[in-house]
């Protein structure tokens, strides 16, 4: 029994030795600044809300949107994600905490049905705010798209 047990610990040991001289892919660690924006800036978070005017041509069979944190803002994470529909409509609404009115606001966006299953987005989104109080309206016919994700290696 115990010439099995320093068997398998060998092994253990062996293995553990040549996993550290074996190449490993660089760790990456994601932290966001976003989380005391108030204590960085001396500012006041205040939730805005967002809605869509469609675009028959961005929108298609329809369009779902990501939003993507950026300062003066991050999303909150029930109203990050957004469906507009080939009708225009769509029930969910943007909800986002900014230390300041955004200007403007990214998105990684996709065209899917409502019940699509999650797939990878297109590329970026980029559209102008001109609204300066609480209640965001973002005219997707004004949005910019960027290059889409493979234009970026």
């Amino acid at each position: 029994m115990k010439k099995l047990i320093f068997a398998l610990l060998g092994l253990v040991v062996s293995s553990v030795a040549f996993a550290d001289n074996a190449p490993s892919a660089p760790r990456v660690s994601v932290f966001s600044t976003s989380t005391d924006w108030e204590a960085v800036t001396g500012l006041n978070l205040s939730e805005y809300r967002g809605t869509f005017i469609s675009d028959k041509e961005l929108v298609g069979r329809g369009l779902v949107l990501y939003y993507l944190d950026g300062f003066p803002c991050y999303g909150l994470g029930y109203g990050v994600r957004v469906w507009i529909g080939p009708n225009g409509q769509n029930h969910e609404h943007l909800h986002i905490a900014c230390v300041a009115a955004p200007r403007e606001i990214k998105f990684a966006y996709r065209n899917a049905t409502r019940d699509a299953d999650q797939a990878t987005t297109t590329g970026i989104l980029t559209c102008p705010i001109n609204d300066q109080g609480r209640e965001l309206t973002i005219k997707l016919s004004d949005c910019v798209k960027g290059p889409d994700w493979d234009e970026y290696k």
